[in-house]
C-alpha cells in the first residue's frame, strides 16, 4: 500500500509540473495564443459547432419539433439514397468531374512553378505571376458570364468567328460530351495560377549550392529541375495531393450550378447540386443531410489512406 502511495504522490507531483510549465508556455506565448484566437474561434463556431446538424440524417427532421424532438428513423434515409436510382449518376458525375481535375487540373500548377522558377528576369516573373494570379479573385458568376460571352451558341465570339469562316455554330454550353471538359478547363484558368504560390514558396527554400553543385558536374536545367528542384517539393505535392484526395467528392456548388442547363442535366447533377435541389428546394432536410455525410465520410476515409500510403512509401503525410 506504501509503494502504491508513493507511486500517487510522484505521478501527482509531475502532473503537477506538467501542468506549470504548460501554464509558463501559454504565458510566454501569450500574445501567439492572442494571435491564433481569431482562427481557433472561427474553426470553433464555423466548423465544429455546426457538426451537430448531422444528427438529422437519423431523424426525419421537423422545423415545428425542432432537433431533439424529430422522430429518430435509424439509417433508413442512407437506404433510401443508397437505393435511388440517381445515386450512381451522382456517384458518377463527381468522380469523372473529379478525376479529371485530378489527371489535369492538378499537375498544372506544378509545371507552371516550374517554369517560373526557370525565368531570370525577376520583373518579368513577378507581372506573369500577378498575371496568372489574378482570375483566382473573380467569382465563379463573372467567370461564367465570361464563358457564356466566348461560348454562347447565339452571342459567343468564338461562335461569331466559326459563322465568319463559313462554318455552322457549335453548342459549346448545351452539348453534354464537352460538359465536364468545360468545367476542367475553367478550373484550370481560374485557379492554376493561385495553386504555383505553395509550390514556389517551397522551391524558394532549396539551397543555391545544389544548383552549383549540379552545373559544375556539368547537369544542364533540365536536369537540376528534375533531381533537384522536384525532390525538394515533392512533400508538398504529396500533402496536397492527399488535401485534394479528401474533396474528391467535391465539385463546387456554385461552378456547376451556374453551368448546369437542362440539355446538361444528365452529366451536370451531382452530390452538391442534388443536396441542393432536394434538401433546400424540396425541404427534405433530413435525406439530403445523409447524402452530404456520405459525401463527407468518403472524403474522410479517402484522406487516411492515402496518408497511410504515403507514410508506407517514406512521406511524412498530413499527420
Amino acid at each position: 500500500m506504501s509503494d502504491c502511495a508513493e507511486i500517487a504522490r510522484s505521478l501527482s507531483w509531475e502532473c503537477k509540473e506538467r501542468g506549470e510549465a504548460d501554464m509558463r508556455a501559454i504565458k510566454k506565448n501569450r500574445y501567439l495564443y492572442l494571435l491564433a484566437l481569431p482562427g481557433i474561434l472561427y474553426f470553433v463556431i464555423f466548423k465544429y459547432f455546426p457538426m451537430w446538424g448531422i444528427v438529422l440524417s437519423f431523424q426525419n427532421y421537423s422545423p415545428y419539433t425542432g432537433l431533439w424532438g424529430s422522430e429518430w428513423v435509424g439509417l433508413d434515409h442512407f437506404r433510401r439514397f443508397f437505393s435511388n436510382p440517381d445515386f450512381w449518376l451522382l456517384f458518377r458525375n463527381t468522380m469523372a468531374i473529379n478525376l479529371l481535375n485530378l489527371t489535369f487540373f492538378f499537375p498544372l500548377p506544378i509545371v507552371l512553378s516550374l517554369m517560373l522558377n526557370e525565368l531570370r528576369s525577376e520583373m518579368y516573373k513577378r507581372v506573369l505571376q500577378s498575371i496568372l494570379y489574378l482570375p483566382h479573385f473573380l467569382s465563379w458568376v463573372i467567370i461564367f458570364s465570361l464563358t457564356f460571352l466566348m461560348f454562347s451558341q447565339s452571342e459567343g465570339i468564338v461562335n461569331k468567328l466559326l459563322i465568319a469562316w463559313g462554318m455552322e455554330p457549335y453548342p459549346f454550353l448545351t452539348d453534354a460530351g464537352i460538359f465536364w471538359g468545360m468545367l476542367t478547363g475553367q478550373s484550370i484558368w481560374k485557379e492554376a495560377g493561385w495553386g504555383t504560390i505553395l509550390f514556389l514558396a517551397a522551391i524558394a527554400g532549396v539551397d543555391l549550392q545544389q544548383y552549383e553543385a549540379a552545373k559544375i558536374d556539368g547537369a544542364g536545367r533540365f536536369q537540376q529541375m528534375w533531381h533537384i528542384t522536384l525532390p525538394a517539393i515533392r512533400s508538398v505535392i504529396v500533402i496536397l495531393f492527399i488535401l485534394r484526395l479528401g474533396d474528391i467528392m467535391e465539385v463546387g456548388f456554385e461552378q456547376v450550378f451556374l453551368m448546369y442547363n437542362g440539355a446538361v442535366s444528365n452529366v451536370a447533377e451531382v452530390f452538391d447540386t442534388y443536396v441542393y435541389r432536394v434538401g433546400i428546394q424540396q425541404g427534405q432536410f433530413s435525406y439530403s443531410t445523409a447524402a452530404g455525410l456520405f459525401k463527407s465520410l468518403v472524403g474522410l476515409v479517402m484522406v487516411v489512406a492515402a496518408n497511410r500510403l504515403a507514410k508506407r512509401f517514406g512521406e511524412e503525410g498530413i499527420y
